[in-house]
């Protein structure tokens, strides 16, 4: 009992810290290096546009003032870089922090380059647009509210735009410059578009595949959960079978000492045949005590790949002897471990029966080890489940109770693999269970 609710309680301490901290640290880190990257762009953007007026266009701009914020927009970035190698969680506010101070120095660049008559004015949407899309409502409604001040102010506060003719830009709608003006605001919405198109999205994604994975998540520890409490249902059955079965050893006893050999040999073997099948059922409880609290006998350790298949397939072999098995492994040149214990056994054994209740002419079994994990395919020729899934759980056979699926998913699991099943040609089943390797020294106790 104890191991069980350390079990349910480390189930929502995995899930709080996944849908707090690995989420967090993880995503707002991609996000932030998306920003990083933007910001490069940006830098980049703005130095060949303004290199482009002055050189292409003869357009007379402030030099100096552009090129300290420009290096100081590179310091900014240099920082950030160094925050993100540091490895540190990115909170919500120090996103929001950095799309601030970009705003800010756009608008001073913007100052400096004509202010709202700037073509590129309406780039204060980008900022906006990653806000809405990566952080809380408030801290939107903050930077709706402080881009659309800055745009304002801009419209009053600004250095002009003089050309090289001595005009400036309030001449550009009775004069030649407006054609370029127009250019200007096209290239702009274009490249706006790309931007938004390509740092927005992927922004944007990080945070569905987070959430695909907070659901996930969530509907393992559910799945976990149920096991959890069938294995204290299963502890509960264990404890009251106790005394019905010490009744019927004591009866069975009794009747193969009053039932010798000799004078009623059919009750001496029925009465050591019960006493037999007896002592499974108590190992069997036994069993399902220990997993529930009890201390185990045999405690879950590393077990070399090719050792314990060979093992495993020998003794089910040795239960099931009218199956025909074909069992293949690829042949190792140094065979990795795995973390092994009884409950593992009991979940190949239980997908093995499956396959040879499903078809005893025709199981096959193929391992072998690829990139860190341990593959195994046990295959059958059986009717199937109906089609293709990775989650069928439900017994379909007469006599089956219907968790012995659910049993091996939980065992599986547990130790790090995955189990998936998939139909295959020619009919049939085929079940995949992958494993990681271990380094030999790992022992669980």
């Amino acid at each position: 009992m104890l191991n069980t609710c350390i079990f349910k309680g480390s189930l929502k301490v995995n899930l709080m810290d996944l849908s707090q901290q690995s989420p967090r640290k993880s995503y707002g880190d991609a996000n932030l290096r998306q920003l990083f990257v933007l910001r490069n762009v940006t830098i980049g953007g703005e130095l060949l546009v303004v290199l482009g007026a002055i050189l292409g266009l003869n357009l007379v701009l402030p030099v100096l003032p552009i090129s300290l914020l420009l290096l100081a927009m590179l310091g900014l970035n240099i920082s950030t870089w160094i925050c993100l190698r540091g490895g540190r969680v990115v909170a919500d506010w120090e996103l929001f922090t950095q799309l601030i101070l970009d705003v800010i120095a756009f608008s001073m660049m913007l100052y400096l380059t004509g202010g709202a008559t700037n073509p590129f004015a309406w780039f204060y949407l980008l900022p906006l647009v990653i806000s809405a899309t990566l952080l809380p409502p408030g801290y939107t409604r903050i930077m709706a509210v402080l881009t659309v001040l800055c745009y304002t102010a801009l419209t009053r506060f600004y250095l002009p735009l003089p050309l090289s003719d001595g005009g400036g830009m309030e001449a550009m709608q009775g004069g030649s410059g407006f054609p370029l003006h127009v250019f200007g605001m096209w290239f702009g919405f274009v490249l706006s578009a790309g931007l938004i198109a390509h740092f927005v999205v992927g922004m944007s994604q990080s945070l569905k595949i987070r959430e695909a994975r907070l659901a996930e998540a969530r509907e393992q520890a559910l799945r976990d959960e149920g096991l959890v409490e069938l294995g204290m249902l299963a502890a509960g059955a264990a404890h009251e079978l106790g005394t019905p079965l010490g009744t019927m050893t004591i009866i069975s006893g009794e009747l193969q000492r009053t039932h010798g050999a000799n004078e009623a040999p059919e009750i001496h073997r029925a009465a050591s045949l019960l006493l037999t099948q007896i002592e499974r059922c108590k190992e069997a409880l036994s069993s399902i005590s220990a997993s529930a609290g009890v201390a185990r006998a045999e405690a879950g350790s590393s077990a070399q790949t090719v050792t314990y298949l060979d093992q495993l397939i020998e003794k089910w072999r040795d239960s099931r002897l009218g199956v025909k098995v074909q069992y293949h492994r690829k042949q190792e040149k140094s065979p990795g471990y795995i973390l092994s214990d009884r409950l593992l056994s009991q979940a190949l054994e239980n997908i093995l029966n499956n396959a040879a209740d499903a078809s005893p002419e025709a199981v096959k079994v193929d391992a072998r080890e690829q990139s860190g994990q341990w593959l195994l395919e046990i295959s059958d020729r059986g009717c199937g489940f109906g089609q293709s899934t990775g989650e069928a759980v439900i017994s379909e056979k007469e006599h089956g109770l219907g968790i012995g699926l659910l049993l091996a998913y939980g065992s599986i699991r547990r130790l790090g693999g995955e189990i998936s099943h998939h139909l295959r040609a020619g009919g049939g089943t085929c079940t995949r269970i992958s494993l990681p390797l271990i380094e030999s020294t790992v022992v669980c106790s």
